[in-house]
């Protein structure tokens, strides 16, 4: 069966009164671009199909999307659509309605005369409509964009970043309409072909989908179950050791309260305790891990919470080195200084997939005797070891290759 690419393109209307509408002006270019890049791309094969909606802003002849609501109601057709592989929401959609004299908003709502008349009206923000996407179809690739205006990097980044994570969304193209800026942020909170040249941007946009869209997950089940709290006599005090050490020196950046990164232990073949996803490190005190249960190579079960997202990369490093049984990941660069570290690509990979885990299994080493460790280009390191190791010289090989006072991607708050 054939899967559909969905570009939709072009701004939106909101009636206030007869004649006189809110809107969003945009007028289609980036959708028909991609449309052309998308079609021209190794993705585009009988397998694949690009469809193209525009709005009535962008393609006033033949398009009947015009609303917020109409864009809506085509979001909801993609959804039920099994076919829908990715969609790419592109159109700008008005952010507001508006209410004038307390008359009912519309497109057939009584004129305003403009002769000795000064209307007041009231605005409200119109519902989010790209929320809907992956909260009912997680399986759908979704690509969105942000607009800022004048914004430094650093607060691009964030905004784009915001919009990302508050839709679970798959890549933002984030850019800046007065400084030209342009980049794209992913779900690791990297951000990529951070540059002013438009057409070099939507290549990459592209590229990366073709690569990411096709991955493989395992989704946890969630079962009744225990925290595993942080003070367990079961989790090794080595590793308790570095986790606590990064948390200290400020590995673990929270945005919107939850931490970015993982960590866990093997307890045997089957069973391992892991951080838990949506939370802040931070207060792992009272976070504690979740215990995870194997069920089968593409099946696992959680006890009473979501595992971090990077509990396959755990289960692929566990079984492919078995004189491994901790592993910390933190998102923060390399000194300048470091040597001796691989470093693996990591723009193909979403994180939390088949495909990410096993790119860093592949490219682990022993770098230091009893520490292994791969960094994941702006992406972070992976430091695994035996429990039976001395925890200081875990910290001293992070002390000496990573800056804990930085992120990858870059800083999360203003301040």
């Amino acid at each position: 069966m054939y899967q559909n690419i969905h570009i939709i393109g072009g701004g939106t209307f909101n009636h206030i009164r007869n004649h006189l509408s809110l809107a969003t002006p945009a007028y289609g270019t980036t959708a028909r671009m991609l449309t052309h890049l998308f079609n021209n791309s190794l993705i585009s094969t009988s397998d694949y199909h690009v469809k193209l909606h525009l709005t009535k802003m962008a393609d006033p002849e033949f398009s009947e999307l015009e609303t917020n609501e109409d864009v809506s109601e085509l979001v909801d057709t993609l959804i039920t659509d099994p076919k829908t592989k990715v969609i790419v929401f592109n159109v700008a959609m008005c952010d507001f309605n508006g209410m004038i004299n307390d008359v009912k908003s519309g497109k057939y709502a009584p004129r305003l005369e403009s002769r000795n008349v000064n209307p007041i009206a009231i605005l409200y923000p119109t519902e989010k409509i790209i929320k809907k996407i992956r909260k009912e179809r997680k399986d759908i690739f979704l690509i969105a964009f942000k607009t800022t205006c004048g914004a430094t990097e650093q607060e691009q980044y964030i905004t784009g970043l915001n919009l990302l994570k508050e839709n679970s969304c798959n890549l933002v193209l984030a850019n800046d309409t007065k400084t030209r800026l342009n980049m794209i942020i992913v779900p690791e909170e990297a951000k990529y072909c951070v540059t002013t040249d438009r057409n070099k941007v939507l290549d990459d946009l592209v590229n990366m989908t073709n690569h990411r869209s096709n991955l493989t997950y395992t989704r946890s089940e969630v079962v009744p179950g225990l925290t595993v709290e942080w003070n367990n006599s079961n989790i090794p005090s080595s590793l308790k050791s570095v986790v606590d050490y990064c948390i200290e020196q400020g590995a673990y950046k929270p945005l919107n309260n939850k931490t970015a990164g993982h960590f866990a232990y093997k307890v045997n073949d089957d069973t391992f305790y892991t951080s838990k996803r949506s939370t802040n490190f931070n207060d792992l005190k009272n976070v504690g891990l979740v215990e995870i249960k194997s069920t089968g190579k593409n099946n696992v079960i959680a006890l009473g919470a979501k595992p971090s997202v990077g509990g396959m990369s755990q289960r692929i490093i566990f079984n492919e080195h078995l004189d491994v049984d901790c592993i910390v990941h933190f998102h923060c660069p390399l000194k300048m200084e470091s040597k001796g570290i691989s470093v693996a690509e990591q723009w193909p990979y979403e994180c939390g997939s088949h495909e990410c885990g096993q790119n860093t299994s592949d490219y682990l080493m022993e770098v230091e005797p009893g520490v292994k460790a791969v960094m994941l280009d702006e992406h972070g390191p992976n430091i695994v070891f035996n429990k039976n190791i001395d925890p200081n010289k875990v910290i001293q090989f992070i002390d000496k290759h990573f800056d804990l006072s930085q992120k990858t991607g870059g800083l999360v708050t203003l301040s």
